[in-house]
């Protein structure tokens, strides 16, 4: 009998700390479950489907084991739940949290054998507790039954090192998988189900004994009340609830938002105070589903609809060594830009070299190369609420690897022990450089968001933009043979081009505007801070009536990737095997024009007041 660790190898200097939270997957039900293994690779969908449609292999009843990595952990649950699997194995594979020529800590920052990956396992698209979804969780709240609640897997879940993996994985029988389904583990990689002859009559068993019952948690909130608009609210916030040490995440992002205060505050001892509202906010229960930060927008969703300009999510604030990374709603790109112009690079060797300068170097991987890639926003972090359900401009910045050539999954040590603070001062950031450039770029925009006259949000880059996204979809659409369907994209491309060129319009309106009119003023600033609420669509996306945002939402597959229109994209999603072609191609239609409708509107929302 083999049982796999209950827990992980403390590190160095950690052994006399009691109460280290062993390895789990929040939210699973207990249960024993035993049966056959099955391995599926990282448990996408896709992957699910080549078992199932390819392989000839139906999961029902069995148990099944995927390695961590290219989507989030909870879609993963989701999708083996939807095969009919009994219970699902996660681990993280050398292959995708495993850097090359990197020893593991304490030597280097790669992880252990012993290392396992914690994380909440839920499906909750935006919908905040989920017992109270899409309401505050207040002591007077309605609450759903804990069998009903929203997006709590089914069947139970548990994660584990690459070390119990193998000797899992070594004996399995069954099929040889494709190439791209191998790991970097010394076994072959059978898919089962169940294992080798000589092992065949033995079976894998869990023992989850989890304990899921509803606890208080409790939110930070700072202000600094603006001087001339103190209805109008900019946004700072980060978590600060961590699963084990919490060296990485989220202690370097709420190292930031302190050093961020501590700033304001010794400007406002000079006499400084900004033009609008600021907001701290240090969110707790981030890790177990963006808990405390969406339950702060539900409780406050309609004044933040009313007064807030924008969101700066302020998580793990270094994830590599190598560059700026930087997801944020089109808006913000100008400003993004012109702000990195203004800090200095942190690395060795780039003394007068701007962050930008620096960043363009290694990051230049847009559509015409003149300037650093800045992403979609998904989620994982808690912006969402803010920016997919509320419609508030939003951004992130953080340091990341290259993207180019460091092909592994996150960083190592992610949710481990082995995320302690020595990892930070020894690998990562030894100077704390990099940690002060991301902390500029996060307060940076905070300050300007807070205190600039106009501020400063640009409509002509969310037009450039959706034309971009539009094209994609064409392409996609085109992919799929759309024209055999008589789906056409005119609707589409209309509402962009008449969105550019009241983004145009307005932008030069702005040129000329009398700066001295305080009334003309508030009336611009308006139209560009409502601008992002103008792509929120009440009804919400469908099957996810949290996520309101037409133009930007995670994907249905992988909640850590953004997909720009959204609804397009689902639909569009494994189309030609539909059940109902016809019927989905009509959906197809359907979200072609809601998305040429919330174009259309947002574009009158840029003209000038009768």
């Amino acid at each position: 009998v083999f049982n796999t660790s209950l827990s992980e190898p403390v590190p160095e200097g950690y052994e006399d700390v009691t109460n280290i939270v062993p390895p789990y997957s929040a939210f699973s039900p207990k249960g024993q479950p035993e049966g056959d293994l099955v391995y599926v690779n990282y448990g996408r969908t896709e992957d699910f489907f080549k078992l199932q449609r390819e392989m000839n292999i139906n999961v029902t009843g069995m148990i099944v084991i995927v390695r961590y990595g290219r989507i989030f952990r909870g879609n993963k649950v989701k999708n083996a739940m939807l095969a009919g699997a009994k219970a699902i194995i996660m681990f993280s594979d050398p292959a995708d949290y495993w850097a090359s020529g990197v020893q593991p800590y304490p030597e280097g920052w790669n992880l252990p054998g012993g290392g396992a990956q914690r994380g909440n396992v839920l499906n909750l698209n935006g919908a905040g507790d989920p017992l109270t979804p899409g309401y505050p969780a207040k002591d007077y709240t309605y609450r759903l039954s804990p069998e009903d609640g929203v997006g709590l897997p089914k069947i139970p879940v548990h994660p584990i090192g690459f070390h119990d993996a193998a000797h899992l994985l070594r004996n399995m029988g069954g099929q040889i998988p494709p190439n791209y389904w191998k790991g970097a583990l010394n076994v072959s990689y059978r898919i089962g189900p169940g294992f080798i002859e000589e092992f065949k009559s033995q079976k894998v068993r869990m023992h989850i004994h989890t304990n899921n019952q509803v606890t208080r948690i409790y939110n930070v909130i700072g202000r600094i009340r603006g001087a001339l608009e103190p209805d109008r609210y900019v946004i700072l916030g980060g978590h600060r609830d961590a699963w084990v040490f919490g060296g990485i995440d989220p202690m370097t992002g709420a190292a930031v938002v302190h050093e961020t205060v501590r700033s304001a505050g010794r400007l406002l001892h000079k006499g400084w105070r900004p033009r609008r509202t600021i907001i701290f906010a240090s969110w707790d229960a981030e890790e177990f589903g963006l808990l405390g930060s969406t339950e702060w927008a539900e409780d406050n969703a309609k004044l933040l609809q009313e007064r807030a300009v924008a969101y700066i999510n302020a998580d793990s604030a270094i994830e590599g060594t190598y560059t700026l990374r930087v997801d944020c709603t089109p808006s913000l790109n100008t400003l993004v830009y012109d702000l990195t112009k203004q800090i200095a690079s942190p690395e060795e060797g780039e003394e007068g070299v701007s962050l930008y300068e620096s960043w363009h170097k290694r990051d230049n991987w847009t559509m015409d190369r003149d300037a650093p890639r800045i992403s979609k926003l998904g989620s994982g972090s808690d912006f969402e609420a803010y920016f997919i359900r509320l419609g508030i401009a939003a951004g992130r910045a953080r340091y990341t690897k290259n993207r180019k050539t460091e092909t592994y999954s996150s960083y190592p040590v992610y949710h481990s022990v082995y995320e302690t603070f020595e990892i930070v001062e020894r690998f990562y950031d030894p100077s704390f450089r990099r940690l002060r450039a991301v902390a500029q770029v996060r307060g940076g925009l905070v300050f300007l968001l807070a205190d600039s006259q106009l501020l400063p949000l640009s409509a002509d880059q969310y037009a450039d933009s959706l034309g971009k996204y539009a094209q994609r979809v064409a392409q996609l659409a085109h992919k799929h043979q759309a024209e055999m369907f008589e789906v056409s994209l005119d609707a589409l491309f209309s509402a962009v081009e008449n969105f550019t060129v009241a983004a145009r319009d307005f932008h030069e309106r702005l040129r000329t505007l009398n700066r001295a009119d305080p009334l003309q003023v508030r009336i611009m600033n308006d139209q560009l801070m409502y601008l992002e609420r103008a792509f929120i669509d009440p009804l919400g996306l469908p099957g996810r009536p949290f996520y309101r945002h037409v133009i930007f939402a995670p994907s249905s597959h992988n909640k850590y990737s953004g997909d720009s229109f959204p609804g397009i994209y689902d639909t569009l999603f494994d189309i030609n095997n539909s059940a109902d072609p016809q019927k989905a191609w009509e959906e197809v239609k359907r979200q072609i024009s809601i998305a040429a409708f919330t174009i259309h509107a947002a574009a009158m929302t840029l003209t000038p007041p009768a």
